[in-house]
């Protein structure tokens, strides 16, 4: 998402200046365009060569400066930025542009680049608390300007409260939300994550090798893509993939089941991601089973189908589930398409590096309602949920037009 854009990254002075290298650092990585304007006081807790160096760009510190000899340095970084990031953004910038002061490079850039801006402020929490700091941010946020929220804690004046910069990982979910299409704005999308834990005593269980990657990467563009996504998980030790996001979390598959249907009247998209158990012990010890000298055998009975239930009961909703195979990809993906009235299901060999549980990459093929089969290379999580997500937007217009014929 962020690879070559170009990125203006206005330093001001607040202590957090010096996170501001490990952020260049961080957007250098992913091959972003960083071009760095630091003020006055911005120089007094950082010199420029550090991001000279990190960037690979000169850094603008002359409210006068002329790029390329010639063009007028403010106009020209305003003309080419993608994205505008103040970070940090303390009270007296923020002051500055919502007043409509330009009396330095980067206040003056500012008011006359057309690129969206983004701030991610950092200061003391009393001055974050001031109301006229809050009214600043208000106008500024009624002009179209974006903004994070700080984080909660022991600040660098010693204060404890709202103030501190927000994660930096944070701010770059926040610049690609900024980028990103809102073509799912106003849908609600359920989707499941990870795997069931079926009890066998209070200490044991059966289970699978899902890691929920895969759900939670779904959760996460879907948000950014303007859905409100609700994501129903079972048990992980992956943190929230963002801050909005509704998470439900779940053990078992009766537990899944229950929380599925209980949202399902409120969702227009629901994406089976979750490796949910087939089999449960048909009884379970309340107590620890403890060894002994003979085999214990282990019965066990069939989990209640939750897609199956879910085709049955879907009505104009878009159904996407998933199957993990070792064999015969494709004929078994199509059996579940079409018994389980799926519009598509993405399906993908697990015994292939890359492609199993608890990767980052998947390597997936899709097959569609039409009989066709997409073959996707190996890709990133995130870059499958992108694709899958297209195609949900192409069948909600599909069905939004046919509405209106």
């Amino acid at each position: 998402m962020l690879k070559g854009k170009k990125v203006v990254l206005g330093i001001t002075g607040g202590i957090a200046a010096y996170k501001a290298a490990e952020f260049v650092r961080l957007l250098v990585k992913q091959e972003v365009d960083v071009h760095v304007v630091m003020t006055e006081h911005a120089q007094k807790f950082m010199v420029p060569l550090t991001f000279q160096t990190l960037s690979g760009n000169p850094v603008v510190t002359d409210p006068f400066a002329l790029l390329e000899d010639t063009k007028i340095g403010h106009i020209a970084l305003a003309d080419l930025a993608e994205l505008v990031v103040i970070l940090p953004a303390t009270a007296n910038i923020i002051g500055k542009i919502a007043n409509g002061i330009a009396d330095d490079f980067l206040s003056t850039m500012v008011m006359a680049t057309k690129a969206p801006v983004l701030f991610a402020p950092s200061m003391n929490v009393n001055m974050w608390e001031n109301k006229a700091l809050q009214k600043n941010i208000q106008t500024l946020l009624g002009a179209g300007y974006h903004f994070l929220e700080p984080g909660e804690g022991e600040l660098a004046c010693h204060w404890y409260g709202k103030g501190r910069l927000p994660e930096l990982n944070d701010v770059v979910e926040g610049m690609e939300d900024i980028l990103s299409p809102k073509d799912l704005k106003g849908e609600r999308i359920l989707i499941t994550g990870g795997p069931t834990q079926e009890p066998i005593d209070p200490v044991r269980f059966i289970t699978n090798r899902s890691s929920g990657k895969m759900g939670y990467a779904l959760a996460k563009m879907a948000r950014r893509r303007g859905a409100e996504v609700m994501l129903i998980t079972g048990p992980v030790s992956l943190p929230l993939p963002r801050k909005d996001i509704k998470l439900v979390p779940v053990r078992s598959a009766e537990e899944m089941r229950k929380a599925v249907f209980s949202h399902l009247g409120e969702s227009s998209v629901v994406i089976k991601a979750a490796a949910v158990s087939d089999y449960r012990p048909k009884t379970v010890s309340d107590k620890k089973i403890k060894k002994g000298r003979f085999e214990t055998p282990l019965m066990l009975e069939r989990t209640k189908d939750i897609l199956e239930e879910l085709g049955k009961r879907k009505g104009n909703r878009i159904l996407i589930g998933f199957a993990a195979e070792t064999e015969d990809l494709i004929s078994n993906a199509k059996k579940k398409l079409q018994g389980k009235h799926l519009d598509f299901i993405v399906v993908n060999d697990v015994t292939k590096p890359g492609a199993g549980f608890a990767s980052d990459t998947n390597q997936v093929k899709i097959v569609y309602s039409s009989g066709e089969v997409r073959d996707l290379p190996l890709l990133s999580k995130e870059e499958v949920s992108q694709v899958i997500l297209d195609d949900t937007v192409k069948l909600l217009k599909q069905r939004r037009g046919s509405k209106k014929k």
